[in-house]
């Protein structure tokens, strides 16, 4: 008893940050759904309004259409290259600390700056992927003018900037597996990719998961690329539900937002689930 109240003491800072800075803003984002809380009229409790406004609202409809494309999209071409790179840099090879640092400059940029970055990479004039088109093909591309284009290049920085994370959070998992596997594999003539399938995949299962989840839910939440590189066009194309939620904020609507927030948690909630059911994660641990 006296243990279980020591744990309990222990994690009792934990608990009291995730009910001020988890709990209390998403059952305060909830209870405001519920009201029409408009900068220029009177609050008034309007219930389920706010919820069924958005089952109508195509505008929302279709950033959720795109917000599950991109993160789709990305977190699977992040986990790849995550796993990619955590088995690059997990090898022996001189200068190994250097290039582990290198790989986590893009993580350690602040996202406003990266994604402007990224907007000046793909600038139609005098942007760098745009010099080596005209170098290539002969002509520039308006790639942050067309929808595909815009979505390749809001794809491509948030790649650029969160595969570091994946890569950290494997290597992580790399560096705990016991080394007698790998010797008994070689002694048994299994190669590097036979290893890797057979031995790494199954073993690293628990912490790509974890990885997987984290950057879904990242994913579903995507608001400041977007917000610096497209604004969200062309014509709505590149509108994720997060900068829906911050234009109905701008524009007064706070009831609305707040419908849209809610929104948003109960989507990455349902995926987390998901993933937890799917990946039996208790049984793994």
């Amino acid at each position: 008893m006296n243990k279980h109240r020591a744990d309990l003491l222990f994690l009792a800072p934990l608990f009291l940050f995730v009910l001020l800075f988890v709990l209390v803003p998403v059952i305060g984002a909830l209870i405001n759904s519920l009201f029409r809380d408009v900068s220029f009229l009177p609050v008034k409790f309007t219930g389920l309004m706010n919820y069924i406004r958005l089952s109508g609202d195509s505008a929302f409809r279709k950033a959720v259409v795109f917000t599950l494309l991109f993160s789709a999209v990305s977190v699977f071409l992040e986990m790849a290259a995550g796993i990619l790179t955590a088995s690059v840099i997990n090898e022996e090879f001189r200068m190994r600390g250097l290039i582990r640092g290198i790989v986590l400059i893009p993580w350690a940029i602040p996202n406003v700056i990266g994604a402007r970055m990224w907007q000046f990479i793909y600038q139609f004039e005098y942007g760098v992927h745009n010099f080596f088109m005209k170098a290539l093909f002969g002509m520039p591309e308006n790639w942050l003018g067309s929808p595909a284009g815009a979505f390749s290049a809001l794809v491509a920085a948030d790649v650029w900037r969160t595969t570091p994370f994946v890569a950290i959070i494997i290597l992580a998992g790399m560096q705990n597996l016991p080394t007698s596997i790998y010797d008994q594999a070689k002694v048994d003539g299994a190669g590097m990719i036979a290893r890797f399938f057979r031995i790494t995949l199954p073993a690293l299962k628990p912490i790509l998961l974890i990885a997987l989840i984290f950057r879904t839910i990242d994913a579903l939440r995507i608001f400041d690329v977007i917000l610096v590189m497209t604004g969200g066009g062309p014509g709505g194309t590149t509108s994720s539900i997060s900068l829906l939620g911050y234009k109905a904020f701008l524009q007064g609507d706070f009831g609305y937002g707040s419908a849209i927030s809610v929104a948003i948690f109960l989507l990455a909630f349902v995926i987390a689930m998901v993933y937890l059911k799917a990946g039996r994660i208790k049984e793994e641990i």
